[in-house]
This record gives structure tokens, C-alpha cells and sequence, in this order.
């Protein structure tokens, strides 16, 4: 089987890993903070906190931003449901917006219709999640007006986009949102086998969410009583959650991120090669915009007709395609809420045809062909 997507672990990953194990501290000791730092290093951004997933990210990004009931936070249906999910754990409403039918981002345009709408009926948006679906870069400087216009704040969900570049700077620099949240699960672009992290330039939102992942709780001697009650004295400030990353994750991820660019760029490869190997097959081929650079976390085509059919066929031939993503609204849990088929119409077109094809950077051309091959024998 040829999976749709695959980590590598190298023997200097092994190596960083073994020397955790070899030390001190296997859970909160020095290795987070120096990958906290790497990361917002790379990103160009002034903090970083990191967390046992991207879906704590997003819990806990919501939580710095104010999020809770009465509040509604908007995102697109084409997306994993932890982007809608982390607004409803904070006891907040859920919206959508449709998605553009070329990139199959948010759509700048039916967001700003919707905010008109939303503006006159008093139910603005307190959060706004752009998703940088397949790792291909919103149009952040239009959502980001919008935001200065209407008064949302942004968190990017960059789940997919760690080495993705808008404009020829490094997403997760925080320049047109408050916080973004990017995924280090194995078949993303680079892992700590499970976990996430948030970039922000604003140190109260980066001190509340290092607060927030770990129980609420404070060990910073300032205004505390630690004079009276000794160096073991510690305050819970709120009511947090236990989503601390360990030594031995982080250590994996500094080492990997060693290679982002470089995994990147092999993506870039494999997808040029997608694009001619597959230029002459009934398909639709995925958009990526020249003035930006997508991390192609994902190679998402549009297969017209019977997609379940070539599907089957693709994993019986040992193709592990996938499909991202059926759409949050569809999903029965949201039907509560009112949601319903054809809300969205644009994410559904795209849900309806949709498979990823396996790409990872250690594909080889060999794969890759076998990959071609059977799904011009689906076709046919």
C-alpha cells in the first residue's frame, strides 16, 4: 500500500530523541522551550507555545481571544472539525463561511457578504479561523481587513502550512492574524508524532496560552504569596487543561523542523510531476496560486462522475488515497444546530469529487507512477 501520506524519522531524529531519554527530563524540562523558540524563529514570529495537538492549539488560542458563550466563531466547512470544534468547547456558536472554488480556501467575497448580513443583524463573529487548506495560503491581507472592518479577531489554522509562504513570508508570522496553529501529526509536513503549537506576537496571548496548557497554573512569583508559603508555592490563575507537549516530542520536532524546507521543496517536486503525469486525464487538477507558496501538505484532484467507484478502485489496487474533507456542516452532530445539505454549496461541489493522492517526501518516482498509472486505469 502506498499511503497518502508517511513521516520520515531519520537517525539524527533518533539521535535527538535518544539524548532526552539519556537526561533529566523526559516531559517539561528544556527541550520545549528551545523548539518554541525554532519554530517562532522560522515563522518570523515573537512566541511560541506548544501543545499535545493542533486541537488543543485551537481550544486554548480561543480561550486567549475571550472566547465564550453568547460569541460566535466563524470558519469553512472545508476543514477537519477540530476548526468548528474548538469554538463550541468554549461554549461559543459555530457559522460557516463557503469556500472559493478555485483554491477551496474561505472565500474573501462570501465572507464579506456574510458579514454584511451578520453586521446588520448584530451577530458578528468574535473569532475567524481560516483554514490554509493542503497547505495552499489564504488570502490573509483581504481577511484581514475584513477583520480591522468588522472587529473579529484571526487565529490561522495552519494545520497543513508549516514551510507554506503568503507573499514571500513564512506563515505562522502572525503579521495579519493574533495567533496561528499549526499540526505536527505524522502525516503532516514535519512530526512530534502527536502535537501542536501556537505563534503569536503578542506576549499576553502567548503567556495566557502557556497558562491555559497546563492546568491554569502559575508558578511566577509575581503578586504571589511564595515569600509567606515557600519555593514550592504555585497559583492556579483559571480553569485550564493538562495539553503539555513533552522533552521527547519536542526534540523530535527541532530535529525535523532541521528539514522543512527541504521536505517542502520535494513536495513542490512531486506535485510538478503530478501536474504533467496528469495533465491529459479527465480530472481536475489543484490550484496553486504563483504569488505564494504552498507547503502541499496535500495533492487534492476533482474526479467528474463516480468518485466512490475510482476510489475503490485506487485502494484495491493499493493506493491509499483518502478524501479531505466531508464538510463540518454535514456532519450529524451540526445538524442540531440547523445545519443542513446545501448550505454550503461550493465546499459540497468540492467534497463530492474529491481524493488526495498519496504525496510525502520520501514518494519515490516509482511510486508515483505506479500511483498515475492506476488511476488512468480507474478512469478508463
Amino acid at each position: 500500500m502506498i499511503p497518502y501520506g508517511r513521516q520520515e524519522i531519520t537517525a539524527a531524529d533518533i539521535a535527538a530523541v535518544t539524548a532526552v531519554l539519556d537526561s533529566d527530563f523526559l516531559t517539561q524540562g528544556p527541550a520545549i522551550p528551545r523548539f518554541e523558540q525554532a519554530i517562532a524563529d522560522y515563522c518570523g514570529a515573537a512566541h511560541g507555545v506548544a501543545v499535545n495537538s493542533a486541537t488543543s492549539a485551537l481550544h486554548i488560542a480561543c480561550l486567549a481571544l475571550d472566547l465564550g458563550p453568547g460569541d460566535w466563531l466563524w470558519t469553512t466547512p472545508n476543514t477537519f472539525v477540530a476548526s468548528a470544534n474548538c469554538g463550541r468547547y468554549c461554549g461559543a456558536a459555530v457559522d460557516f463561511v463557503d469556500i472559493d472554488p478555485d483554491t477551496y480556501n474561505l472565500s474573501p467575497r462570501a465572507l464579506a457578504a456574510k458579514l454584511e448580513v451578520a453586521a446588520a443583524s448584530g451577530r458578528l463573529p468574535k473569532i475567524l479561523v481560516p483554514i490554509h487548506f493542503a497547505g495552499q495560503p489564504c488570502d490573509l491581507e483581504a481577511i484581514a481587513a475584513l477583520g480591522q472592518r468588522y472587529g473579529f479577531r484571526i487565529i490561522e489554522d495552519a494545520s497543513h502550512a508549516i514551510g507554506g509562504r503568503y507573499r514571500g513570508e513564512a506563515i505562522g508570522n502572525c503579521r495579519y492574524s493574533d495567533i496561528t496553529v499549526f499540526s505536527f501529526h505524522p502525516v503532516k509536513i514535519i512530526t512530534t508524532g502527536e502535537g501542536g503549537l501556537a505563534t503569536t506576537n503578542d506576549p499576553a496571548l502567548a503567556e495566557r496560552m502557556a497558562r491555559l496548557r497546563s492546568h491554569g497554573i502559575t508558578r511566577d512569583p509575581a503578586g504571589m504569596r511564595r515569600a509567606a508559603e515557600g519555593p514550592w508555592y504555585y497559583q492556579q490563575i483559571e480553569l485550564g487543561f493538562n495539553y503539555r507537549i513533552t522533552d521527547i516530542q519536542a526534540a523530535l520536532g527541532q530535529s525535523q523542523l532541521q528539514r522543512v524546507d527541504d521536505y517542502v521543496a520535494r513536495r513542490q517536486r512531486l506535485a510538478a510531476r503530478y501536474d504533467r503525469g496528469l495533465a491529459d486525464l479527465p480530472l481536475r487538477l489543484p490550484y496553486r496560486d504563483p504569488a505564494h507558496q504552498s507547503a502541499l501538505h496535500l495533492y487534492p484532484i476533482q474526479v467528474p462522475g463516480d468518485r466512490g467507484r475510482v476510489f475503490a478502485a485506487l485502494r484495491a489496487a493499493g493506493i491509499g488515497v483518502n478524501v479531505h474533507y466531508i464538510p463540518v456542516h454535514t456532519q450529524p452532530d451540526y445538524a442540531r444546530f440547523g445545519f443542513k445539505h446545501g448550505d454550503f454549496p461550493q465546499a459540497e461541489a468540492y467534497y463530492a469529487n474529491a481524493i488526495s493522492l498519496p504525496l510525502f517526501p520520501t514518494m519515490t518516482e516509482a511510486e508515483q507512477d505506479r500511483v498515475m498509472a492506476e488511476l488512468a486505469a480507474a478512469l478508463a
